[in-house]
């Protein structure tokens, strides 16, 4: 048996809809498969706005671009990310300043925030590790007392929930990610959600290019013009009409996923109890979409043998982030303040299992047999 660590979900209705955006010969950016996407994600949501954008990278970029991001701001997020995080600032020239994280969720320590803060601090940068959101109503007081900008990296976050609130809606934006390992894929592409109205038009001219051709296509004015620095942040119609296919199951997806979820903590339950594993932690405030199962072993050279263990008996795991305070450009762009008491050490204990839409039952008990199997040797 051969497990892989991902596939990328498909449902059925793709391929009929990138067909049906070939036949219009409309397959640029901001087609009927786009807006499609756009008011899906509104709707379900709650955003004021949802724009689609090439990437959650690139929705990043946006939301930095937006809030005024310049040369010397500073920025605080977790060091336990994607380098995307952080890039975005630093093209514009911030410092990100990097937290600990709590070891029960993953997430920025909330608590270590405000000590980070300065004349210099513009936004806080929340990442909802593995769907399971941050402490929101702490960092949002924070933003408040300060008058910082928040902006939740949502990559792993859609449909997934914080006191009943969208993960993406609570901060001024939200970035959603559709890569292929996500749990709704375009192969590449993301969306950028905009809470407040005042920011609408400034996003719709800084994804098309700094121009007004969004206003100019509803008829708003009679010809359009660079008015804004920007950038091409629209998908192609092709990559718009794939994502649609999936948000319209979007609902059984999830909970496809969280069934392979409940089964990986049901079986190795028994081992966490026995102090060999930690498993994933959800807060009773936070409902998640079953983005990632991983497991905590009791280190660094433990996980390798798992790890080693596991891809003999074809079964593909994976760890994830290496902090990036300890990156050399994260050494040489941010920096990290306070103690790093955990995102270290817990970012060298944690393993991704497999989990993807269609993964069997069989395959999940066959790969919990082989954790247990490494536990009783």
């Amino acid at each position: 048996m051969v497990i892989p660590f991902n596939i990328p979900p498909f449902v059925g209705n793709e391929n009929i809809y990138i067909g049906q955006a070939i036949q219009k010969r409309k397959i640029c950016g901001d087609g009927e498969f786009t807006k499609r996407c756009n008011a899906w994600l509104e709707e379900k949501t709650g955003t004021y706005r949802a724009l689609l954008t090439t990437s959650c990278t690139h929705a990043t970029e946006m939301a930095a671009l937006l809030c005024g991001i310049e040369p010397d701001d500073e920025v605080i997020m977790p060091s336990y990310t994607f380098v995307s995080t952080a890039d975005a600032f630093v093209l514009r020239g911030a410092k990100p300043i990097f937290v600990d994280i709590r070891p029960d969720t993953m997430n920025i320590d909330e608590n270590l925030i405000e000590q980070a803060v300065t004349s210099r601090t513009k936004a806080i940068v929340p990442v909802h590790y593995a769907g399971v959101s941050c402490e929101m109503d702490k960092i949002q007081k924070i933003a408040q007392k300060y008058a910082l900008k928040v902006i939740e990296d949502a990559a792993q976050g859609i449909l997934s929930t914080y006191k009943g609130r969208q993960l993406g809606t609570i901060g001024d934006f939200g970035c959603y990610s559709f890569h292929e390992t996500k749990n709704i894929s375009m192969g590449e592409g993301g969306a950028l959600l905009v809470s407040n109205p005042s920011d609408v038009a400034l996003a719709e001219i800084v994804r098309e290019k700094g121009t007004n051709r969004s206003q100019f296509f509803r008829g708003e004015i009679d010809k359009y013009t660079w008015v804004e620095a920007g950038s091409s942040y629209l998908p192609s119609e092709l990559n718009a009409a794939y994502l649609y296919a999936q948000l319209e199951k979007a609902e059984d997806i999830i909970a496809d996923r969280m069934k392979s979820w409940n089964t990986y903590d049901a079986l190795l339950k028994p081992l966490c109890e026995c102090g060999w594993i930690e498993l994933p932690i959800v807060p009773e405030e936070c409902t998640h979409n079953a983005h990632m199962f991983y497991i905590k072993t009791k280190d660094l050279d433990e996980r390798t043998n798992l790890i080693s263990h596991l891809k003999e008996n074809g079964i593909m795991v994976v760890f994830h982030y290496v902090p990036l305070h300890s990156s050399p450009a994260g050494k040489r762009y941010g920096l990290f303040v306070g103690e790093d008491r955990y995102t270290t050490k817990e970012s060298e204990r944690l393993l991704r299992l497999p989990l993807y839409y269609g993964l069997k039952e069989t395959e999940i008990e066959y790969i919990a047999d082989k954790i247990k199997e490494f536990y009783k040797k």
